[in-house]
Protein backbone atom coordinates (compact mmCIF):
# COMPACT_ATOMS: atom_id res chain seq x y z
CA UNK A 1 0.00 0.00 0.00
CA UNK A 2 1.25 3.48 -0.91
CA UNK A 3 1.15 6.11 1.84
CA UNK A 4 0.74 9.77 0.97
CA UNK A 5 0.85 12.87 3.14
CA UNK A 6 -0.89 16.01 1.90
CA UNK A 7 -0.51 19.45 3.40
CA UNK A 8 -1.03 23.13 2.66
CA UNK A 9 -2.40 26.25 4.26
CA UNK A 10 -5.99 27.06 5.08
CA UNK A 11 -8.06 27.48 1.92
CA UNK A 12 -5.37 26.02 -0.35
CA UNK A 13 -7.61 23.21 -1.60
CA UNK A 14 -6.07 20.14 0.07
CA UNK A 15 -9.48 18.81 1.19
CA UNK A 16 -10.76 19.08 -2.38
CA UNK A 17 -7.77 17.05 -3.62
CA UNK A 18 -8.47 14.47 -0.90
CA UNK A 19 -12.12 14.24 -1.99
CA UNK A 20 -11.01 13.49 -5.57
CA UNK A 21 -8.67 10.77 -4.31
CA UNK A 22 -11.32 9.29 -2.01
CA UNK A 23 -13.69 8.98 -4.98
CA UNK A 24 -10.90 7.15 -6.83
CA UNK A 25 -10.65 4.65 -3.98
CA UNK A 26 -8.06 6.04 -1.56
CA UNK A 27 -8.42 5.77 2.21
CA UNK A 28 -8.28 9.40 3.41
CA UNK A 29 -7.53 10.26 7.03
CA UNK A 30 -7.84 13.86 8.19
CA UNK A 31 -5.48 14.77 11.06
CA UNK A 32 -8.05 17.04 12.72
CA UNK A 33 -10.62 14.23 12.74
CA UNK A 34 -8.01 11.84 14.10
CA UNK A 35 -7.06 14.33 16.84
CA UNK A 36 -10.73 14.64 17.86
CA UNK A 37 -11.01 10.83 18.02
CA UNK A 38 -7.90 10.63 20.19
CA UNK A 39 -9.24 13.36 22.52
CA UNK A 40 -12.44 11.36 23.10
CA UNK A 41 -11.08 7.79 23.15
CA UNK A 42 -7.65 8.08 24.82
CA UNK A 43 -8.12 8.11 28.62
CA UNK A 44 -4.75 9.77 29.28
CA UNK A 45 -5.45 12.57 26.78
CA UNK A 46 -8.97 13.09 28.19
CA UNK A 47 -7.61 13.49 31.70
CA UNK A 48 -4.93 15.94 30.57
CA UNK A 49 -7.51 18.02 28.70
CA UNK A 50 -9.66 18.22 31.84
CA UNK A 51 -6.60 19.05 33.98
CA UNK A 52 -5.44 21.82 31.64
CA UNK A 53 -8.64 23.20 30.12
CA UNK A 54 -11.32 22.28 32.68
CA UNK A 55 -14.19 19.81 32.83
CA UNK A 56 -16.01 21.95 30.23
CA UNK A 57 -13.69 20.32 27.66
CA UNK A 58 -16.30 17.57 27.37
CA UNK A 59 -20.07 17.73 27.05
CA UNK A 60 -22.37 15.74 29.35
CA UNK A 61 -22.60 12.93 26.78
CA UNK A 62 -18.80 12.55 26.70
CA UNK A 63 -18.40 14.27 23.33
CA UNK A 64 -15.71 16.89 22.82
CA UNK A 65 -16.73 20.49 23.54
CA UNK A 66 -14.97 21.87 20.48
CA UNK A 67 -16.27 25.43 21.04
CA UNK A 68 -14.77 25.56 24.54
CA UNK A 69 -11.43 24.08 23.45
CA UNK A 70 -11.20 26.33 20.37
CA UNK A 71 -11.89 29.38 22.53
CA UNK A 72 -9.28 28.32 25.11
CA UNK A 73 -6.68 27.45 22.48
CA UNK A 74 -7.10 30.22 19.91
CA UNK A 75 -8.53 33.18 21.82
CA UNK A 76 -6.31 32.69 24.87
CA UNK A 77 -3.15 31.75 22.96
CA UNK A 78 -2.94 28.18 24.28
CA UNK A 79 -2.65 26.30 20.98
CA UNK A 80 0.83 24.97 21.82
CA UNK A 81 -0.44 23.67 25.16
CA UNK A 82 -3.31 21.82 23.45
CA UNK A 83 -1.03 20.46 20.72
CA UNK A 84 1.48 19.24 23.33
CA UNK A 85 -1.24 17.04 24.83
CA UNK A 86 -2.71 15.66 21.62
CA UNK A 87 0.05 15.58 18.97
CA UNK A 88 2.36 13.03 20.65
CA UNK A 89 -0.48 10.48 20.42
CA UNK A 90 -1.21 11.04 16.72
CA UNK A 91 1.63 9.02 15.10
CA UNK A 92 0.58 5.79 16.87
CA UNK A 93 -3.10 6.47 16.09
CA UNK A 94 -2.24 7.17 12.42
CA UNK A 95 -0.13 3.98 12.22
CA UNK A 96 -3.11 1.99 13.48
CA UNK A 97 -5.33 3.53 10.76
CA UNK A 98 -2.69 2.67 8.12
CA UNK A 99 -2.72 -0.97 9.29
CA UNK A 100 -6.53 -1.04 9.19
CA UNK A 101 -6.59 0.44 5.67
CA UNK A 102 -4.03 -2.10 4.46
CA UNK A 103 -5.99 -4.97 6.01
CA UNK A 104 -9.11 -3.69 4.22
CA UNK A 105 -7.27 -3.87 0.88
CA UNK A 106 -6.75 -0.19 0.07
CA UNK A 107 -4.00 0.59 -2.48
CA UNK A 108 -3.47 4.17 -1.32
CA UNK A 109 -3.60 5.73 2.14
CA UNK A 110 -3.75 9.54 2.37
CA UNK A 111 -3.03 11.52 5.53
CA UNK A 112 -4.24 15.13 5.37
CA UNK A 113 -2.60 17.43 7.92
CA UNK A 114 -1.83 21.16 8.10
CA UNK A 115 1.06 20.37 10.49
CA UNK A 116 2.32 17.39 8.49
CA UNK A 117 5.82 18.78 7.91
CA UNK A 118 6.23 19.73 11.58
CA UNK A 119 5.29 16.28 12.87
CA UNK A 120 6.56 14.02 10.10
CA UNK A 121 9.02 11.25 10.86
CA UNK A 122 11.51 11.24 7.94
CA UNK A 123 10.74 8.42 5.52
CA UNK A 124 7.46 7.49 7.21
CA UNK A 125 5.37 8.24 4.09
CA UNK A 126 6.02 7.31 0.47
CA UNK A 127 4.99 10.69 -0.98
CA UNK A 128 4.42 14.23 0.25
CA UNK A 129 2.02 16.47 -1.68
CA UNK A 130 1.89 20.21 -1.06
CA UNK A 131 -1.10 22.27 -2.19
CA UNK A 132 -0.41 25.98 -2.67
CA UNK A 133 -2.63 28.91 -3.57
CA UNK A 134 -2.26 32.69 -3.59
CA UNK A 135 -3.47 34.40 -0.42
CA UNK A 136 -6.31 36.18 -2.23
CA UNK A 137 -7.70 32.87 -3.53
CA UNK A 138 -7.37 31.29 -0.08
CA UNK A 139 -9.19 34.14 1.68
CA UNK A 140 -12.01 34.06 -0.89
CA UNK A 141 -12.43 30.27 -0.51
CA UNK A 142 -12.48 30.30 3.30
CA UNK A 143 -14.95 33.22 3.31
CA UNK A 144 -17.29 31.19 1.08
CA UNK A 145 -16.76 28.02 3.13
CA UNK A 146 -17.34 29.20 6.69
CA UNK A 147 -18.35 32.88 6.62
CA UNK A 148 -15.20 34.04 8.43
CA UNK A 149 -14.14 37.66 8.12
CA UNK A 150 -11.05 38.58 6.11
CA UNK A 151 -9.32 39.71 9.33
CA UNK A 152 -9.98 36.33 11.00
CA UNK A 153 -8.72 34.42 7.96
CA UNK A 154 -5.57 36.53 7.65
CA UNK A 155 -4.93 35.91 11.35
CA UNK A 156 -5.17 32.16 10.80
CA UNK A 157 -2.90 32.33 7.74
CA UNK A 158 -0.28 34.25 9.73
CA UNK A 159 -0.26 31.54 12.41
CA UNK A 160 0.55 28.85 9.83
CA UNK A 161 3.96 28.17 8.33
CA UNK A 162 4.92 29.74 5.01
CA UNK A 163 4.18 26.74 2.79
CA UNK A 164 5.84 28.43 -0.22
CA UNK A 165 9.16 27.86 1.56
CA UNK A 166 8.45 24.13 1.95
CA UNK A 167 8.32 23.11 -1.72
CA UNK A 168 11.71 21.36 -1.44
CA UNK A 169 10.15 18.92 1.06
CA UNK A 170 7.37 17.82 -1.29
CA UNK A 171 7.37 15.16 -4.00
CA UNK A 172 4.47 16.92 -5.75
CA UNK A 173 3.40 20.56 -5.60
CA UNK A 174 -0.11 21.48 -6.77
CA UNK A 175 -0.70 25.16 -7.51
CA UNK A 176 -4.38 25.88 -7.06
CA UNK A 177 -5.06 29.35 -8.46
CA UNK A 178 -7.46 28.28 -11.19
CA UNK A 179 -10.85 26.61 -11.43
CA UNK A 180 -12.16 23.66 -9.43
CA UNK A 181 -12.03 21.57 -12.64
CA UNK A 182 -8.33 22.38 -13.09
CA UNK A 183 -7.59 21.34 -9.51
CA UNK A 184 -9.51 18.09 -9.90
CA UNK A 185 -7.60 17.29 -13.10
CA UNK A 186 -4.23 17.90 -11.38
CA UNK A 187 -5.34 15.67 -8.49
CA UNK A 188 -6.33 12.87 -10.89
CA UNK A 189 -2.98 13.01 -12.72
CA UNK A 190 -1.01 12.75 -9.47
CA UNK A 191 -3.23 9.89 -8.28
CA UNK A 192 -2.40 7.97 -11.46
CA UNK A 193 1.32 8.64 -10.82
CA UNK A 194 1.00 7.00 -7.38
CA UNK A 195 -0.40 3.85 -8.98
CA UNK A 196 2.18 3.60 -11.79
Amino acid sequence: MITVGITGGIGSGKSTVCNVWAKKGAYVLNADDLAKQVMVTNAEVKQQLVDHFGSESFLDDGELNTKHLAKEAFEKGRVKELNAIVHPKLPAAASQKIEEAEAQGYDIFVYEAALLLENLEPGSLDYIVLVLADEDHRIKRVKQRDNSSEVEIRGRIEKQRNFEKATDRADYVIRNNGTLEELEKKAEIIYQNFLN
